[in-house]
């Protein structure tokens, strides 16, 4: 009975929204697609798109909706993000047994029509353009206006059983047909979702815009000293030798994921594509699935194209186009003596094995561009082509020190014959496309051991490898990123510039084709719409990379040691990874370092730091970065909590300190989850260590993703200090929240959001973006 009560609802809803449908059709006629591809003629006086209407959307909605996880994959983070509406389809699927079509903004589709096509349905007005059609035909709009009308709370956590904040919960993306619907089960889902409404003046600005029919203007071109600098780097990597072209193609396949600038104007972003026009005429972009594809045509062009879209933190990786880092381009492919007889095809084969199809660049080139910009190549292991990777995060510890190689090492000398030696064995998952075979990660683990039986034979015949400090690369005494620390919040992760914390979790020591491997895995390979095989085999893959990284590190502990350690970081290693975590086995020779204490890996710790310290940023250090004694005092003892006390503390928590004179810090204080190992694809729980879980309190924004914003004034933060360490129950973590914390309900919030985020702005103006706010706990 109750079944058939389900489905006679179920066909009286979808009865209801075919007569809405009609109803809409008969009274403002058949929609049109196309109303918007074309810059719209407002119908009435409207507020201008980029001096009024984005703005709100960046401080208010661009939060939730923007990127892959955007629900109903909404993205208002764009013009054309808006007018091509939202899909019910998850891009995050758990179980997708065939690779997904991409539906990628500026590459999946040319026009809204197209957008319709692959299922994305309208949130503005495509029916007769009236200002009460625009106005009531518009899902954005009454959405927002139910939100109007039901603001909820204002104090307290949001009742439980009304809203779901859950990552993986399902989503209602209601059609404008159904929206009567919609309004009468969900009264309390208006937009903002979770969080207080506009004020009454952004409001109105929305609706004046929506009434007038959205109109959009192109946004202006750059300065045309910005015109002039685009131009120099297309003349650079559009050069026509072999040489050029080869040498093209590998700094696309690396920076096509980030937001490329030019000091002349910071704020006018740009991305790297392939276009199948040249210089000088309209870009017409080549749309494939991964960077390396067939292209289609005889002839590809690499284009800056100017990015319209909002800057999120969860994905912005900015690198700065000066023209030093040209100069050191030409000093390593452009101007170099290389000879190039024939360009590598675009077979997966090929393509996806950047030893193979790169082969005629030297080494030694392409390893000074990934570590040009360390952090730069690092941050997109993370974010890279996705906005939260629990595939590949959920894969290495929550904090961890990452240093690498140098250049001139003994260890990087012999890397050529090493590749040429084992070449077949660097095949990566890729090559299977994006339906990969559930199975498919055992070649791989077997082409892996391979691989590291034969670097273990060349170690072996190198008289001269001895491990030790002056093999790592010390950023040539000027960069910053010749050590990063690699926080993880779970399925989102952080990349800062040198060593933070006395004592990682872990640590990775990486060369060439570590580093080189990790980016086509994680990066160029990895297909988020790909399937459940896809997915697995990347994961598991990254097991056995994360350890080959950790036992280089181990390398330079005396061999009595690195099992020990090893041991530590893998305890309850599962069985897929215990042919890895040999250390002995993995290089038998002895460290060319010498200890003076037996607890060799805190030594190792401490020299390694201050190894490093000549190019260590002095953001880490609290003192220089304006904080005052006492607070530098308790920021640190902050810094000292461990155990139980940290474990209740939220992953990733923003800390508001309100000086007496009115001005701003802002910390980001983090919770280091301990695990017993990470080579483990699920029952994370299950591993959790939390008498090992430390806070690291860093000063700045550190993380895209805010679990709690903590906002206090600056004579408060001892009594916030004590209470923190002596959290022992989820009654004083409530305690904490009421006293401290702005909750979803608040109506600071959004107040406090700005504040953060010019903060940000002013003292990170490169690196500030927008934080996303759908982590937001509900206490």
């Amino acid at each position: 009975m109750r079944a058939l009560l389900g489905l006679a609802l179920l066909v009286l809803a979808g009865c209801s929204t075919v007569v809405a449908k009609v109803q809409l059709d008969h009274e403002l006629g058949r929609p049109d697609p196309a109303r918007y591809d074309a810059p719209a003629v407002p119908i009435a006086p409207a507020p201008d798109y980029w001096q009024q209407v984005r703005p709100i959307l960046d401080r208010r909605c661009v939060s939730c909706h923007a990127c892959y996880d955007a629900p109903c994959q909404l993205k208002l983070t764009r013009y054309d993000g808006i007018t091509r509406g939202a899909n019910p389809d998850p891009v995050y699927a758990n179980a997708r047994l065939l690779a997904a079509s991409p539906a990628r903004l500026g590459f999946d589709a040319r026009n809204t029509v197209e957008w319709r096509n692959k299922g994305f349905h309208p949130i503005l007005n495509e029916r007769a353009a009236t200002p009460t059609a625009n106005r009531e035909a518009s899902v954005l709009y009454r959405i927002l206006a139910l939100k109007q009308q039901n603001p909820g709370p204002s104090t307290g956590p949001l009742p439980d059983e009304r809203f779901d904040f859950a990552l993986d919960r399902s989503q209602s993306c209601a059609k404008v047909e159904s929206m009567d619907s919609f309004v009468a089960e969900h009264p309390e889902w208006g937009m903002p979702y979770g969080l207080p409404a506009l004020s009454q003046k952004d409001h109105d600005i929305l609706t004046h815009w929506i009434e007038a029919g959205a109109p959009y203007t192109p946004r202006p071109a750059p300065l045309p000293a910005v015109q002039a600098r685009v131009a120099a780097w297309e003349r650079l990597l559009n050069g026509n030798t072999l040489r050029d072209q080869l040498a093209a193609r590998y700094i696309y396949e690396h920076w096509y994921v980030g937001q490329l600038y030019f000091e002349e104007q910071p704020d006018y972003r740009f991305e790297l594509v392939r276009s199948r026009s040249a210089p000088g005429q309209p870009i017409d972009v080549i749309a494939t699935r991964r960077p390396y594809d067939a292209p289609g045509v005889e002839r590809v062009y690499y284009r800056l194209r100017p990015l319209e879209e909002t800057l999120v933190a969860k994905t912005h990786m900015p690198l700065a186009l000066d023209p030093a880092r040209m100069g050191r381009l030409r000093k390593w492919f452009f101007d170099a003596p290389i000879a190039v007889d024939q360009l590598p095809d675009y077979s997966p084969k090929t393509a996806t094995n950047p030893f193979a199809a790169f082969r005629a660049l030297p080494v030694d080139a392409r390893y000074r561009f990934m570590l040009d910009d360390a952090q730069f190549t690092l941050t997109g292991f993370m974010k890279g082509p996705v906005c939260r990777g629990q595939v590949a995060l959920n894969v290495i510890t929550d904090h961890f020190w990452v240093l690498f190689y140098s250049p001139e090492s003994e260890a990087n000398h012999q890397i050529q014959g090493l590749l040429d030696a084992t070449q077949p064995n660097l095949r990566l998952p890729a090559e299977d496309d994006s339906s990969t075979g559930i199975l498919a990660w055992r070649r791989y683990a077997q082409a892996e051991k391979a691989y590291l039986r034969t670097k273990a034979d060349f170690m072996a015949r190198s008289p001269r490898l001895q491990p030790r400090l002056a093999e790592l690369w010390n950023g040539d005494g000027h960069n910053p990123t010749a050590g990063l620390t690699v926080f993880r919040h779970f399925d989102s992760a952080s990349v800062i510039r040198g060593l933070a914390g006395e004592r990682p979790q872990t640590a990775m020591l990486l060369g060439y084709p570590l580093l080189e491997r990790m980016h086509y895995l994680l990066v160029a390979g990895f297909d988020v719409y790909g399937n459940t095989g896809h997915q697995l085999a990347t994961r598991l893959y990254m097991d056995f990379l994360r350890m080959e990284g950790e036992e280089n590190f181990l390398t330079l502990l005396p061999l009595k040691d690195r099992q020990k350690v090893l041991n530590h970081w893998y305890r309850g290693k599962p069985e897929h990874v215990r042919d890895f975590a040999d250390a002995a086995t993995y290089y038998p020779g002895e460290t060319g370092m010498r200890y003076r204490s037996t607890d060799t890996l805190s030594e190792l710790y401490r020299n390694v730091a201050q190894y490093l310290r000549p190019v260590r940023e002095k953001q880490l250090d609290l003192v220089v970065n304006g904080f005052n004694p006492e607070q530098v005092t308790q920021l640190r003892a902050l810094a000292t909590v461990a155990g139980r006390p940290a474990s209740r503390m939220p992953e990733h928590a923003l800390l508001v300190l309100t000086n007496p004179d009115g001005s701003l810090h802002v910390v980001s204080v983090l919770r280091n989850s301990a695990h017993s190992n990470v080579a483990e694809l699920f029952r994370e729980d299950a591993r959790r260590l939390p008498d090992e879980d430390t806070l690291s309190v860093l000063d700045g924004v550190v993380g895209a993703y805010p679990n709690v914003i903590f906002q206090l004034d600056a004579d408060e933060l001892p009594r916030f200090v004590r209470a923190v360490q002596t959290l022992a129950s989820d009654e004083d973590v409530q305690r904490l929240t009421q006293r401290f914390a702005i909750r979803r309900t608040d109506s600071r919030f959004w107040s406090v959001s700005d504040a953060i985020h010019a903060h940000w702005h002013q003292v990170a103006p490169r690196e500030a973006a927008i934080l996303d706010y759908s982590r937001l706990e509900n206490r």
